[in-house]
């Protein structure tokens, strides 16, 4: 017996530091299996980055879903990141405000519905925790106190704009990337801010409609005029500019969309199989309305979609071309999969069929997705659409530029601006 303890105490250590380590690699990631649907945005849109000033007034909204259907202490915590998201030097009370752990209270059962939950809600900062630097963070709910026990985690950002950003979206020079491209332009202006060493100092970060997975980073600027730093080398900031994500309606499944080819019902549930979709990269291109690839839990009936919105078994199908399998491995991404990092998001090959398949349990709303070929590049997983999806120009694409700033001898990245901006700005005949 004694010769055992060592080594659960062993396997127990290294269980928790696992854990504790995958949560600082990836900040968005679902730890427990019943936990769905998990959303933070801006309080009230759920369609909004979650973004706030630091000593502002604004709130985020977190919302999940615990499948197991019944009530559990969740409690929840904020974690202060660098600007590639590694941990930080400090103390929890160097960059936050009230007690570390709170308890989240506002729960309420699902009723209405065939599957049951139970649906948690946050609205915080609030008078127990609040961010007092600014910078990235991480959200973690955990079980009991236990803060070993995570459920999930979230990002979210805390600015506090003390440098300007001037961008645009532009059209590449390079005729390779001419048509299948946009360029961001930027220049950033410190201000006061005192930086002695701006390639050291300032770090800029550029998302392509709210993706981590494929932002850029490590920036230098090329051009460097007192305090004004210009990031406009050919070959920076360039994206390829994808189309219009693929959408899908479930905001009732009752009156299905026509994105939905069949239904398949039962007194527990439902299962929903949609039309097989296929590679897009020699159609037309049409521009219509998206979401970016995000989601939103809504309904087109008179119901609260957190807490009466209904879940479904929901089949999806991709043929390739000439029914063939690529030699990569096909991913579903978009916020609906975790842009490809859940495990459902690995679409599976039916050699009998000649196409790939791949089974997500949804629930009521509107989604946006798209299909990416998976490689590896610098050591990580990147979904590249080029095959599937096709790549331009016109496209229209939200790009968010993140500013960092390091003091000399600091112990953490300041996040000292966010400019957003669309590639439909300022493009003639487009609004």
């Amino acid at each position: 017996m004694y010769n055992r303890s060592p080594s659960i105490l062993f396997l127990a250590l290294f269980a928790f530091l696992t854990l504790q380590l995958n949560a600082q690699r990836e900040p968005d990631k679902i730890f427990m299996n019943n936990i769905k649907t998990v959303q933070l945005s801006m309080y009230g849109d759920q369609l909004a980055y979650p973004i706030i000033s630091l000593n502002g007034n604004q709130q985020l909204q977190l919302d999940f879903d615990d499948m197991d259907a019944d009530v559990k202490n969740y409690y929840y915590n904020i974690e202060l990141r660098n600007a590639d998201w590694s941990a930080v030097q400090m103390s929890y009370f160097d960059y936050a405000k009230g007690y570390p752990n709170q308890r989240i209270t506002s729960y309420r059962s699902s009723t209405q519905t065939l599957t049951n939950y139970t649906h948690y809600q946050l609205n915080f900062p609030d008078r127990y925790i609040v961010p007092t630097k600014a910078g990235n963070y991480v959200l973690k709910v955990f079980l009991n106190g236990d803060t070993s026990r995570l459920a999930f985690t979230k990002r979210f950002l805390v600015v506090n704009k003390l440098m300007g950003v001037t961008a645009q979206v532009q059209q590449p020079f390079d005729q390779r990337l001419f048509r299948s491209h946009q360029k961001i332009n930027l220049a950033v202006n410190a201000g006061t801010v005192n930086v002695s060493y701006p390639q050291q100092q300032v770090k800029v970060v550029i998302l392509q409609n709210n993706r981590w997975d494929n932002a850029i980073r490590e920036l230098k600027p090329n051009i460097i005029r007192n305090n004004i730093y210009e990031y406009n080398a050919e070959a920076d900031c360039l994206f390829s500019a994808m189309r219009e994500w693929r959408w899908l309606d479930l905001t009732s499944f009752r009156l299905l969309s026509d994105r939905v080819r069949r239904q398949q019902n039962t007194n527990t549930g439902f299962d929903l199989f949609t039309i097989p979709d296929m590679s897009r990269d020699i159609q037309r291109y049409v521009y219509y309305r998206d979401y970016n690839g995000l989601y939103a839990s809504i309904t087109n009936e008179n119901i609260n979609p957190y807490w009466q919105g209904d879940y479904a078994t929901v089949h999806f199908t991709y043929a390739p071309p000439g029914n063939t399998p690529y030699p990569q491995d096909l991913y579903l991404i978009g916020q609906i999969t975790n842009y490809g990092k859940d495990e459902e998001a690995k679409m599976n090959w039916n050699a009998e069929q000649g196409v790939y398949q791949a089974t997500l349990w949804l629930k009521q709303g509107y989604y946006d997705y798209a299909y990416g070929l998976a490689e590896k590049k610098n050591g990580k997983l990147v979904f590249v659409t080029d095959r599937t999806e096709g790549n331009i120009w016109e496209t229209e694409n939200e790009y968010m530029i993140l500013v960092y700033y390091r003091e000399l001898g600091g112990r953490y990245d300041q996040l000292l601006n966010i400019t957003t901006l669309s590639s439909m700005a300022n493009r003639p005949g487009q609004f």
